[in-house]
């Protein structure tokens, strides 16, 4: 029998996205040695989905595009020795902080001293009359096939969700050379950034808020869409129905943070609904109840990749610190500066919501940083 092979590191991290590159930088600055685990074949998570520029401050890579952002954290990772495992799905955490992985070649066993988890979220959907038609897809899948596949799903669509998601994939389906008949949204208001919402009415896309989907008709596929007026309670009203032809309906209607492997650990877990549901307990290092097993990103809770990247690098400097990799004090220092800089990009009311949910999950212990 093939003996089972084990690889031993510093720190493992897993997800490549964002929030998991830009630990495995802060981390492996320090001299650690890191090892990086993602399914996919290729690092940058959502990254390379994001055409458009980002908003905040030079550090958090201000009218840079997310494709350029993912090449340039990728090549800064490659160029400090980065481990990049690809290909491989890690699907357990045993005691002692064993991480074992499936690749093509078998089942792999990493034995580490620190685990980051940065795993991202999953896409909700939304049930419907006629919802598994094909046509029926997620704005991330619409969004994938668009920006790496350069495949378009369709011809017309509807938009449901007007979170921020939901505005950004409108557009760039009118820059795919699509037409977006409607966004609609069931919140008696846009959910996403006033910016986005601009943009897209600009180039002439409608919002209709307090609707939802009522039906996907067609006989094999999506033709065309039933959408109604909602009631302060959410109920459709009869008589505000209206049928919209269209070949896909794009669900943007929010994310769940991917967290079983932190679950498996034995995670403290709470339940916030600001942050996209259950998401594990941290500390102001984003350590979770369990010494040693660190969340970053949307595992922490769903925000925005520029809050990924920011809590990455506080989940690298304090893992490699715990390993007195880098002076505490000078650790401190640094994860205190990037918490201002974080806190900053919570200011207003939509971020401002998840400033408040993330003390919630830091209520339990003492968190200078806020």
């Amino acid at each position: 029998m093939e003996k089972q092979k084990i690889v031993k590191t510093d720190i493992a991290i897993i997800g490549t996205g964002p929030a998991g590159l830009a630990a495995a930088i802060e981390s492996a600055k320090t001299g650690a040695d890191v090892i990086l685990i993602d399914e996919n074949a290729q690092p940058g998570g959502q990254l390379f989905k994001q055409i458009h520029k980002f908003f905040g401050s030079k550090e958090h890579y201000a009218k840079i595009r997310g494709i350029d952002i993912g090449q340039k954290l990728c090549n800064e990772a490659k160029d400090l020795g980065v481990h990049l495992m690809l290909n491989t799905v890690a699907f357990a955490i045993y005691d002692d902080k064993i991480i074992a992985g499936m690749t093509s070649n078998g089942t792999i066993l990493i034995k580490t001293k620190c685990i980051i988890l940065a795993l991202g979220a999953n896409e909700n959907t939304l049930a419907f009359k006629g919802w598994t038609k094909p046509g029926v897809i997620g704005a991330g899948a619409a969004q994938t096939m668009i920006n790496l596949y350069r495949v378009l799903p369709g011809k017309r669509f509807l938009m449901v969700g007007s979170g921020n998601v939901g505005l950004i994939v409108s557009y760039q389906i009118l820059q795919a050379g699509a037409k977006v008949l409607a966004v609609i949204e069931a919140m008696p208001k846009v959910g996403g950034y006033g910016v986005h919402a601009a943009k897209i009415s600009r180039a002439g896309i409608p919002i209709f808020t307090s609707h939802t989907v009522l039906e996907a008709k067609g006989e094999k596929e999506v033709s065309s869409a039933v959408i109604c007026e909602l009631d302060e309670n959410f109920t459709p009203i009869r008589g505000k129905e209206k049928e919209i032809k269209v070949d896909v309906i794009c669900l943007a209607v929010g994310l769940t943070p991917q967290t079983d492997l932190a679950r498996m650990a034995g995670c403290r877990f709470e339940y916030i609904n600001e942050l996209g549901g259950f998401v594990p307990w941290h500390d102001e290092n984003m350590e979770t109840t369990i010494p040693g097993i660190y969340v970053a990103g949307d595992t922490a809770g769903v925000e925005e990749a520029s809050t990924a990247i920011d809590e990455g690098r506080i989940s690298g400097i304090a893992a490699a610190s715990s390993l007195t990799l880098i002076n505490k004090r000078k650790a401190e220092e640094k994860i205190l500066h990037i918490w201002e800089r974080l806190n900053s990009l919570r200011i207003g009311s939509f971020g401002q919501n998840r400033q408040d949910a993330k003390k919630v999950l830091m209520k339990a212990r003492k968190n200078p940083c806020l």
